[in-house]
């Protein structure tokens, strides 16, 4: 079989990256256990259980060496991996195989090589947030004074700029950065805690002192480069550790939607619109179009990552006392799915913010056609200077406001508003006069400073503290 008839899943075969998807492999996994039992074993000796050296040496040759076929032969015999793996390890480690998994329960290895995994996947996620925040950063600086119309409603506000904007978006991933670096710093090991978390059989091993069993984990906690295990557990780490880690990837996916869905949006505006490859095909019938398919494909995958932290939020819920296996083949699913969609997201903001085309004269020419609304209330000062009534002067300007916006939308008229005020006495100003008043660097309040100002002291510190961790934009699959 080529494997070509058989489903693959998309995340690995054409969405995520290589590296988040080794980090989720068989290879990792079970190499993890096998540093676990290692790790076990060696604390166990430090702490006088007779294992010798030669033991420990020879769990260490074969770490890496997975007989898979032999695990795979005796787990369809016993449906358990664990003891099928403790089995396919003692075949090759016949000195070390009676003090395998000494003491432990499954979830020794099954919890803690999940919160082991979760925190180099996070780390991976964190490099990749770097990139996109260095980028966002870049963007945001070169177009700082930028006018450009806002929107609120999807309806046309009072002017920003293309540089705030994009620092709004900067500024969510800014605080999905804030929370990953929270959680990595809190993430812990289940530790050694046995089959109902009271370490009854390592208290048993060690004749009753628990003071060893408490150095016990700590020194496995320390062989597997933790600081912290967590202080109370079923047999299990509470379910809640995973639902907080996929929150913080659904933070990922919303900020990521966001930004997005608003270029989506301005490249149906023809302002702002992603890159666009010299060979690349827009649509099979219409051969003129640009469509947006890499911020669509980033809210497919956003959507379905948002989803899937509720798995979580669900399996937390649900577990019954110290245990139940109802959480097993759910896990497996989603938390390498929503760490490998939310990889492939950044990967594709990073390659869509890199290459983000602005188009000045569009971006210029619908801000002309909605500055004669947005300077109304400027006119409406001059107007009360030179000695207008002030509720007198709105009204009119309310009037001649819809008047003029009838005809542009009913009858396809060009805006005639400022034409409009300059005719009606009541406003004491000319047409050239009311003109001065529209230039729209003047409507955009301190937007570059803002930009420049959270750029300079939230972002600029981060990167320049983590300048060798950030990782460069990927290039995309497909």
């Amino acid at each position: 079989m080529s494997g070509k008839e058989l489903y693959e899943n998309p995340l690995i075969s054409r969405y995520a990256s290589r590296e988040m998807a080794a980090i989720f492999s068989a290879d990792k996994k079970f190499s993890v256990w096998r540093r676990l039992w290692i790790a076990l074993a060696e604390a166990e000796r430090e702490l006088g259980l007779p294992i010798d050296e030669e033991q420990i040496a020879e769990m260490k040759r074969f770490a890496d060496d997975i007989n898979y076929e032999d695990a795979e032969r005796r787990e369809a015999e016993t449906r358990h991996d664990v003891m099928s793996h403790v089995y396919a390890y003692g075949l090759q480690c016949p000195k070390a195989k009676p003090i395998i998994h000494l003491g432990a329960t499954s979830a020794y290895v099954g919890d803690n090589t999940d919160i082991l995994v979760m925190r180099e996947a996070l780390e991976l996620l964190r490099r990749k947030l770097l990139g996109l925040m260095e980028t966002l950063s870049r963007f945001a600086l070169r177009h700082r004074r930028l006018p450009t119309l806002g929107f609120t409603h999807f309806q046309a506000a009072q002017l920003t700029t293309v540089g705030k904007r994009a620092a709004l978006w900067l500024q969510d991933f800014y605080f999905d950065y804030m929370d990953i670096a929270h959680r990595q710093s809190l993430l812990p090991l289940l530790g050694v805690k046995g089959t109902t978390g009271t370490q009854a059989s390592f208290l048993e091993l060690f004749d009753g002192d628990g003071e060893k069993v408490k150095k016990l984990e700590a020194l496995v906690a320390a062989k597997m480069g933790a600081q912290n295990t967590v202080p109370l557990s079923g047999q299990t780490y509470s379910r809640k550790i995973d639902a907080h880690v996929l929150d913080l990837l659904s933070g990922i996916a919303q900020s990521a939607h966001k930004m997005t869905n608003d270029i989506r949006l301005l490249q149906h505006l023809k302002e702002v619109e992603e890159p666009f490859e010299r060979d690349q095909i827009g649509s099979s019938a219409m051969a003129y179009k640009r469509n947006p398919m890499r911020s669509e494909r980033v809210a497919s995958l956003a959507r379905y990552v948002i989803r899937t932290a509720s798995a979580a939020a669900d399996t937390t819920a649900a577990q019954w006392f110290e245990r139940t296996l109802d959480d097993s083949a759910g896990r497996r699913l989603y938390i390498p799915q929503s760490f490998l969609g939310a990889d492939a997201i950044l990967d594709l903001c990073g390659n869509i913010c890199e290459g983000l085309v602005v188009r000045e004269r569009v971006i210029h020419n619908r801000i002309m056609s909605e500055l004669p609304f947005i300077a109304t209330e400027n006119i409406l000062m001059e107007a009360v200077k030179r000695g207008g009534d002030r509720q007198e002067l709105h009204e009119k300007i309310r009037r001649h406001s819809m008047e003029a916006g009838a005809a542009v939308k009913d009858e396809g008229l060009p805006n005639d508003l400022l034409e409009r005020i300059a005719g009606d006495p009541a406003f004491r100003i000319s047409e050239d006069e009311i003109g001065r008043l529209l230039s729209p660097a003047d409507y955009v309040g301190r937007s570059a400073e803002q930009t420049e100002e959270f750029i300079r002291d939230f972002i600029e510190p981060i990167l320049e503290a983590n300048r060798d961790h950030i990782a460069k934009a990927a290039r995309l699959r497909v």
